[in-house]
């Protein structure tokens, strides 16, 4: 349980602002010592407010923190303490302390691999997001996301199939689960991996929180996995801070014609490695996996037999796939391009739609889906 200090600390400095109570803390040594000299330390740094609370805590709030803390698999994990994430203390602004929920809190100290993108990817870029989390959760990352909707979900789901490890950075409260869309996955992550936030319960998200959660998810890995963003797209944010951490980053390329393809493409423009198979990642990260003694399974070399239509022996699917390319084309261009008729494209459009070959979008357009592994 925590002590009294440490929730007095975490209740004088929510929301979190970091930098010069670790500084405060490193130079007390302890959050009871800090708790005594912050009024006279931190007088023309921390603010009034936050002194001001450091010296009445409300009572009523510290109860119901306890109350969450006493629940099984629950933990506030402070900083300097055993189950503090090396990785994420080398940050400056480094978190205080994190809420935590799940059954294996030591995951926080495993290698881990961020995985981001779009909140609103194509579904190849969120078969691709799982394909990869199942690959490299299977061959012993963790894999750290934001519980957010489109690739981050798809990440957290991709590891949960494989049974390995995955750490959801919450921009909310440790008990606000946020979209709430999620709040199954959220209780599937607590049962296999963590939930981890430096908000107290009861929290509401706030459009601010999510940048701030950001340096989390990047500070508390080994590099940061970037499937399908605009060049606005938030998760750039996540791979710059990965960079700045002196963290390895990595794009996945897609369609010219994409827009979700474009910030990715500006990360490899910037220097991310480009990667095309979940191995290219394990590939760059072996020798720290190795130093942390992670074996690698043996990896297979990708196929290089193209996937066949649903009817191998009709050659009309295999022309149209050839003719309907990875961009999202009219059924006008891809009747023009294979002599098709409309009647005929729509029925066999909708059954390599149900194969999982195309993907049907707005507008009457339809784009080929990456090979199924």
């Amino acid at each position: 349980m925590a002590s009294d200090a440490w929730l007095t600390l975490v209740y004088a400095t929510q929301p979190p602002s970091t930098a010069s109570w670790l500084e405060a803390l490193a130079f007390c040594g302890s959050a009871e010592a800090l708790v005594a000299e912050a009024p006279r330390l931190l007088a023309n740094s921390a603010g009034p407010e936050a002194l001001a609370k450091l010296a009445s805590p409300d009572a009523g709030t510290i109860e119901r923190w306890r109350a969450w803390l006493a629940r099984p698999n629950r933990k506030l994990v402070t900083f300097g303490s055993p189950e503090y994430p090396p990785r994420l203390a080398e940050l400056r602004n480094a978190p205080l302390a994190l809420w935590v929920e799940g059954r294996e809190v030591d995951l926080l100290k495993t290698p881990q691999l961020a995985i981001v993108g779009s909140r609103s990817p194509t579904r190849d870029g969120s078969e691709t997001a799982e394909r990869f989390a199942r690959y490299l959760a299977q061959r012993g990352l963790t894999i750290t996301s934001g519980l957010a909707t489109g690739i981050d979900g798809a990440s957290h789901r991709g590891a949960v199939a494989a049974l390995g490890g995955t750490i959801a950075v919450l921009g909310s409260g440790i008990d606000v689960i946020f979209p709430r869309v999620h709040s199954r996955l959220a209780a599937e992550i607590a049962a296999h991996g963590l939930l981890v936030s430096e908000y107290a319960p009861g929290v509401r998200p706030q459009k601010y929180f999510f940048p701030q959660r950001n340096r989390i998810i990047a500070g508390l890995s080994l590099g940061t996995l970037v499937v399908e963003a605009t060049r606005r797209s938030g998760s750039l944010i996540t791979a710059q801070l990965a960079l700045d951490f002196g963290r390895e980053v990595f794009a996945i390329p897609g369609s010219i014609h994409n827009p979700l393809a474009r910030g990715c493409h500006q990360l490899i423009r910037e220097g991310a490695k480009l990667v095309e198979e979940a191995a290219d990642v394990l590939v760059e990260l072996a020798p720290q996996l190795r130093a942390a003694g992670i074996e690698l399974a043996p990896v297979e070399p990708p196929a290089e037999t193209a996937h066949l239509s649903p009817m191998a022996d009709d050659p009309s699917y295999a022309k149209l796939l050839d003719a309907l390319g990875f961009s999202p084309t009219p059924i006008a261009e891809i009747g023009a391009r294979t002599n098709l008729t409309t009647a005929e494209l729509s029925s066999m459009l909708l059954l390599l739609e149900l194969e999982g070959l195309v993907e049907a979008l707005p507008g009457g357009r339809y784009s080929r889906l990456g090979q199924k592994t």
